[in-house]
């Protein structure tokens, strides 16, 4: 096990360093340096994370464009015209009638709340396993309106579900951690970074199967738990800072099988 820390420790160095930036999604709420600008572009570029970086990157920016590249002033202060602009927005499954539901429940809760933070903190207490219950009442406080169309309920994922929330733990990822190498945000203070759940996607889950990391079988909200826990151990305090480790393992991973390294 310490030969492995030290492994991943290294790789964590090598990975979480501002050139990270530049082709992840992350880099969209890079963009900007109001709290509420970083929050509503950040929870965007994290929900249409699908697929190829490159085209997530390339379609928030599309998005934020539509917005006139100031998304605050724009769920604030928008025109119905404004919003037939965004029913060109497309992304894979994401749509017309997600975006105008995302945009009418930011419009909503920006208008009561200061930040973003609120909502994701909806009943915190400070056990170590608590984000199960507060992604849970995030998900029920985001469809609470009457209007919310029951398809869009599927781009925010939900314990309750048995989702393993990848989308939604790599937006927390940024908003909550907090070290000096400028990659992760570190914006909120309610929740701890112990109490984060590492994003499992696709390279995270291979690379973390063949270090012995995770042995469930299917990947969903409980490997997710069977992963943090094990990443625990190594650090117990900030052990969210291994999702650097096991990403960028498997993105060279990909590239060196293409031959691109």
């Amino acid at each position: 096990m310490d030969d492995l820390k030290g492994f991943l420790d290294e790789k964590v160095m090598l990975f979480n360093q501002p050139s990270f930036i530049e082709n992840d999604p992350i880099s969209i709420p890079h963009r900007f340096s109001k709290l509420q600008d970083i929050e509503i572009s950040g929870f965007f570029a994290a929900v249409l994370a699908w697929g190829q970086r490159k085209t997530i990157i390339n379609k928030s920016l599309e998005l934020m464009d539509m917005m006139g590249n100031s998304p605050y002033d724009f769920v604030l202060n928008h025109s119905e015209s404004d919003l037939k602009q965004l029913m060109k927005f497309k992304h894979r499954t994401f749509n017309d009638l997600d975006t105008l539901y995302f945009i009418d429940f930011f419009s909503r809760y920006y208008r009561e709340n200061h930040s973003l933070e609120h909502a994701f903190s909806l009943g915190y207490t400070p056990d170590i396993d608590a984000m199960e219950m507060l992604l849970t009442n995030f998900h029920d406080s985001f469809f609470q309106s009457p209007d919310a169309p029951q398809r869009t309920r599927k781009h925010v994922a939900t314990p309750k579900k048995k989702s393993a929330c990848k989308r939604i733990n790599m937006f927390l990822r940024w908003m909550v951690r907090k070290d000096d190498m400028g990659v992760d945000f570190g914006l909120w203070d309610k929740i701890a970074p112990s109490q984060l759940i590492c994003p499992c996607d696709l390279h995270v889950d291979r690379i973390g199967r063949s270090l012995g990391l995770i042995q469930r079988k299917q990947t969903d909200w409980l490997t997710a738990m069977e992963l943090t826990r094990n990443l625990r151990i190594f650090d117990a305090v900030d052990p969210v800072k291994y999702d650097f480790a096991l990403f960028g393992l498997g993105v060279l991973q990909n590239e060196e099988k293409a031959g691109l390294k």
